[in-house]
This record gives C-alpha cells, sequence and structure tokens, in this order.
C-alpha cells in the first residue's frame, strides 16, 4: 500500500488470513493421503457411538497428520479433532477438527467427504477450510475476509422463492432421531425443489456458501462438523440460525440463503411429529 508521500508499506497478512492458509494446508495434505490410502484397496472399520457411526485408521491418521503439523506452526493454541485430539493452549485461538467428514461416504468410496478444520476465538468462528479430495475442491473463507472456492470468490444463490429450494439436511446417528427427522422431511419436500442428504455436514455448508444448495439443516452436530463451514457458508452470505431463528449451535444447524431462511423456519416449525 502506498502512503500520502510515496511510502511503500507492507501490511501483515491477519490473523485469520494467516489461520486460514494453515487451515488450507493441513487439510490438503490430510485429504490427500487419505485419498491415496482409499484407491489403494479394501478398508476396514470400526464404529463408535452406534453400529452405523465408523471411523477408519484414515479418519486417525489424518487427525494425527493435522495436530502433527499445528503444533509445529500454532504450538500455543488449542485443539479439539472428532477421533480424541485435546489439547489446551494459551493463545485464545482453538482448533476443531474433522479428519475425515463423511467416514461412511469414505468407506463407500463415494466422493463427499471431506477434512474440516476450523479456527475459533473469543468471537466465535475465525478462519477455515474444507477440502474435498475426490473432488479436488478446497473451500476457505476468514472472518471479515471472504469465502472461496478454489481460489475463487463464491456467493450463496439469490432466490427468494422457498418453492425453487433446493434443500440439503443430514440424519442423527440415533435410530429414534432419525424417525422423528424422516418425518419432518417428508412434510417440507413437498414444499421445495427437493431436498438431498450428502452425508458429510462441512460439504454440505460449503455447497450453500458456492450456491449449488440454497440450505442445509441438520441437528446433533458437533463443533468440528460445524465451525469451519460456517465461517466459509457466513463469508459467502448464508444466514445462520437454530430452528427457531435464534444463534446457531451445533445441536440445531439452520444455514440458507437470506432470500429463503426465514420459510424454512416456518416449514420446520409446521412439519413433523408435533407441528403446529
Amino acid at each position: 500500500m502506498a502512503t500520502s508521500n510515496g511510502t511503500i508499506v507492507i501490511m501483515a497478512p491477519s490473523i485469520g488470513s494467516q489461520l486460514r492458509l494453515i487451515a488450507e494446508s493441513l487439510a490438503r495434505e490430510a485429504g490427500d493421503m487419505a485419498l491415496s490410502g482409499r484407491k489403494s484397496g479394501p478398508l476396514t472399520a470400526t464404529t463408535k457411538s452406534s453400529p452405523i457411526d465408523m471411523v477408519t485408521k484414515f479418519d486417525k491418521a489424518s487427525e494425527t497428520l493435522i495436530t502433527e503439523g499445528l503444533a509445529k506452526v500454532r504450538p500455543d493454541d488449542s485443539i479439539i479433532g472428532e477421533e480424541g485430539a485435546a489439547k489446551q493452549g494459551t493463545s485464545g485461538i482453538t482448533w476443531h477438527i474433522d479428519p475425515i467428514d463423511g467416514t461412511t461416504n469414505f468407506y463407500f468410496d463415494l466422493p463427499m467427504w471431506a477434512v474440516s478444520i476450523g479456527a475459533v476465538d473469543e468471537h466465535g468462528p475465525l478462519a477455515g477450510a474444507v477440502y474435498v479430495p475426490a473432488l479436488g475442491e478446497m473451500f476457505s473463507g476468514a472472518r471479515t475476509e471472504g469465502a472461496t472456492l478454489n481460489g475463487m470468490p463464491i456467493r450463496v444463490r439469490d432466490n427468494n422463492d422457498i418453492a425453487d429450494a433446493l434443500v440439503c439436511t443430514g440424519y442423527s446417528y440415533r435410530i429414534s432421531e432419525r424417525e422423528v427427522h424422516a418425518k419432518r422431511v417428508a412434510d417440507i419436500v413437498m414444499k421445495v425443489r427437493d431436498i438431498r442428504r450428502f452425508g458429510a455436514a462441512a460439504v454440505d455448508l460449503c455447497f450453500v456458501a458456492c450456491g449449488r444448495l440454497d440450505a442445509y439443516f441438520e441437528e446433533h452436530l458437533h463443533p468440528w462438523d460445524l465451525i469451519a463451514g460456517q465461517v466459509i457458508a457466513t463469508e459467502a452470505g448464508a444466514v445462520f440460525s437454530d430452528y427457531v431463528g435464534n444463534a446457531v449451535t451445533p445441536a440445531q444447524v439452520l444455514a440458507a440463503t437470506p432470500g429463503v431462511h426465514a420459510d424454512l423456519i416456518h416449514l420446520i416449525a409446521t412439519s413433523g411429529p408435533g407441528a403446529s
């Protein structure tokens, strides 16, 4: 940047930009490692919270790669990972890591899985990257600095018609909650263009960010499912809330292009068991 007297001043990257680049680099490295491993042959998997909640050796290897990388470049940050990584830092920055978001897709060799790495500070989501290796797509964003797909700016779709909205959702691993949600989805699908279920929350949020979807809603997530996708979609213009319009939490997530957000809140409230 040039000052009034012609002096050139080099501006240091913001903390958000720095963390974004770190997230991109580690997500790409971990994702390419996992993709190479997936192509090498059949996988075995164990289960966690339920018989359909899967984990593979590549989930764990990816998380190890990411946490070791963060320890080198950001040794004072806190870390929380889906596969058990936990470190208390002193910097005020916490990383939330989903080493393979969409493990079932990964196991069955479906392309909708991602490495999701997000950083938060005292104000909330600050920066993040979601890398979809099978598609060769890197989504990233930082607070107040926009969101990109493979380096190109992205925005949500400009849509004000809920009947034209392509909506995405996900299902809990708990059978009783799946039954309730299935009834809600059965009602909503009759009032929107259609509903998709891709099986990876971070990917779903990024697809809202780049305009491939108009909205996404799901309950019972975790911070590592949400943080990176939230900062990316927010920077792309998406509106986040819970199902009644309050502040979003991992327990209940609704992300939508602004023109259909309020309508989708109404559809959720009037759909499924006990609807008003």
